[in-house]
């Protein structure tokens, strides 16, 4: 069962099914820039307490316990195929096209399965979904294992993954909140993130080993038995202790509705488009870490599988620490942003193969802790009857850009080089977080305040005037 992808300046965006919190995006005093004082939901989360407090609920463990073994043959199938796709092809453009095709159903399709996730039962959808991407996993084994494949196999089966996963996407982030409720679901969404990185720190290093002893084809199989397991947990569930949600009734121009309320809903709004910056330019690692891995510094299938472990222990690191924390902030968003950027540029400049591998950590957390931040507060600001349509047009800007950002990166990459391709996506990713967060101060009417007092936050965001309790009587009057 894979998990997606992935808060702060301030207390986090309320859940506004509770109609008494004045965060919630249908108050009109609201700007929708969150300021700072904390949240007396953020209070009430924190006395439940605990980085794994979400693994106490029994269906969330067995959903959770099925994600895990499907991510570790996702993340095996995933390093198989790029390392299959290079070795047909020799380009690095053909492993961008692949990414391409696995994403682009999102981009077209992507509004269509979060009114499906928004109208249809979700657990029975995972389950339909999950079987289907075992079946394309068992089919690429079979070509591959049988010495037929060739690369538009490859084209076809990440084609159909994309379609599977238009559905399956939306699905599984809102149904997290089916089975945890709103009080732990940032702490689930945390978990969620931890469960695929962690995945993701045994998949490659198995599928480097499996690759150079007996080629890419049992990877692909395990890949496609392991869907087994979410199935399974699925079906394992008490349907009686999952939380109700209100499912949106059958009607027309829902997905105009959506878009709408996303629109008008700055809390929405901006950490998309920052998503869709980052998602587009800044996360096309499989294309950067193969070429780094063959051109740079003329190594094997090992080296690439090792350099995706480094990033899932930053990412896994990433994870955990947002799972512990109970409030998140918008400048946490942006910063996190920030940093991710500049350190693939870094990155993209170090001649030195152990340096490289060492930054792939603090990319990992820094990738992270934004996916997990823009991930949770754009759930927890959103309406649950509308949750389906935005986490699809989330996943849509944040991985449909992949069609437009992949072979762009692929061929500027094979053109200019790995260091070139890498270090223009790192300053893509910095520059759309300094715009966004200058758009967000301005647009709450915010400015940066610098305290260095020891125990005060050292960088704040605070009100360009003062509230009206605080001016002059005579300019009250």
């Amino acid at each position: 069962m894979s998990t997606g992808p992935g808060a702060d300046s301030a207390p986090a965006p309320k859940n506004p099914a509770h109609p008494g919190d004045p965060g919630g995006p249908g108050n009109p005093g609201n700007s929708g820039i969150p300021v700072s004082a904390p949240a007396p939901a953020a209070t009430a989360v924190r006395t439940r307490g605990g980085t794994f407090r979400s693994l106490r609920i029994r269906n969330y463990r067995l959903f959770a316990t099925g994600a895990m073994i499907s991510n570790t043959g996702t993340w095996m199938s995933r390093i198989a195929q790029d390392w299959l796709v290079l070795s047909l092809t020799g380009s690095s453009t053909a492993v961008g096209v692949t990414t391409a095709l696995q994403f682009l159903p999102m981009l077209l399709f992507g509004l269509y399965g979060g009114v499906i996730a928004d109208r249809c039962p979700r657990r029975r959808l995972l389950l339909f979904t999950q079987t289907a991407l075992g079946l394309c996993g068992l089919a690429l084994a079979t070509l591959t294992l049988s010495g037929h494949v060739q690369v538009w196999h490859v084209y076809l089966i990440a084609f159909l993954l994309g379609m599977v996963t238009v559905v399956d996407n939306p699905t599984r982030q809102v149904f997290v909140n089916e089975m945890v409720g709103p009080k732990d679901l940032r702490n689930a969404v945390s978990l969620n993130s931890a469960n695929f990185q962690s995945a993701r720190l045994i998949g490659p290093a198995v599928a480097g080993v499996l690759i150079t002893a007996v080629g890419s084809g049992w990877a692909f199989l395990i890949n496609g038995v392991s869907f087994a397991a979410p199935i399974i947990g699925l079906l394992l569930m008490r349907t009686g202790e999952l939380h109700k949600v209100e499912r949106a009734p059958r009607g027309k121009g829902q997905l105009r509705e959506g878009l709408r309320y996303v629109a008008g809903n700055p809390e929405l709004i901006w950490p998309i488009v920052l998503v869709g910056f980052i998602g587009t330019f800044g996360f096309n690692f499989p294309i950067w870490l193969s070429a780094f891995a063959d051109d740079v510094f003329h190594a094997g299938p090992g080296t690439y599988g090792l350099l995706n472990t480094l990033i899932a222990i930053g990412s896994v690191t990433g994870a955990l620490l947002a799972a512990r924390r109970v409030v998140a902030r918008r400048r946490l968003l942006v910063g996190a942003a920030l940093m991710f950027g500049v350190l693939e540029m870094v990155a993209a400049a170090t001649p030195y193969f152990w340096l490289f591998a060492a930054l792939m950590v603090p990319i990992g957390i820094f990738s992270l802790t934004f996916n997990v931040t823009a991930n949770s507060s754009v759930q927890l600001a959103t309406d649950p009857a509308m949750r389906g349509r935005v986490m699809s047009l989330f996943m849509m800007v944040f991985v449909g850009g992949t069609p437009i950002g992949g072979p762009l990166v692929g061929w500027l990459t094979d053109t200019c080089g790995a260091r070139i391709g890498f270090a223009a996506g790192g300053l893509i990713s910095a520059a759309a977080a300094a715009a966004v967060g200058l758009i967000l101060v301005r647009a709450g009417g915010l400015r940066l305040k610098l305290d260095l007092r020891r125990g005060h936050p050292h960088v704040i965001f605070v009100p360009r005037t003062p509230e009206p309790e605080e001016k002059p009587l005579a300019a009250t009057a």
